[in-house]
């Protein structure tokens, strides 16, 4: 079996996936789901996307985390540096691993990913991160709107390549 090398995000109608180092919604369901996917396994982000994580949840406990930067001198207390995507993808291997952002990081990764799990949300919102492009390479089945506890419309799309 080979291994998986996922992307995971959700994202607004039109590609947002963050403003000002936060996420602009409410979901706890895509966050639960977020928890049950990636624990166990390791999870590679960039340098702004660790900041952005609530000092409490920093690391993500149950995963090993990677965080990409050219920041050579950079280090955080349960986080392993890696300066390239390639060498974060290096670091991990042969584990199962899941990007978890920011946008260049998801771009940058794409052409290592076999899989992607996109929480699309049913709302139109400003922001200043946006997911990457996903080519006609990818096909995914087509999932129900789900309404979550906060009252926004979302669904949760899994990708593949062929």
């Amino acid at each position: 079996m080979s291994r998986l090398v996922g992307q995971i995000w959700a994202q607004s109608r039109d590609g947002v996936i963050g403003v000002d180092g936060g996420i602009p919604w409410q979901l706890p369901e895509d966050m639960a789901m977020f928890r049950e996917v990636t624990t166990g396994h390791p999870v590679i982000m960039g340098r702004r996307t660790w900041d952005s994580l609530p000092v409490r949840f920093r690391p993500l406990a149950d995963r090993r985390n990677i965080v990409v930067t050219r920041q050579n001198d950079w280090s955080a207390e349960g986080a392993e540096r890696a300066s390239s995507v390639k060498e974060a993808l290096d670091l991990s291997a042969p584990d199962d691993t899941w990007i978890i952002g920011g946008g260049q990081i998801y771009a940058e990764a794409m052409p290592y990913s076999t899989v992607l799990l996109v929480t699309e949300v049913d709302i139109t919102v400003a922001g200043d991160a946006y997911a990457p492009a996903i080519g006609p390479e990818w096909h995914a089945v087509d999932t129900p709107w789900q309404t979550s506890k906060t009252g926004i419309r979302f669904r949760i799309l899994r990708y593949t390549r062929d």
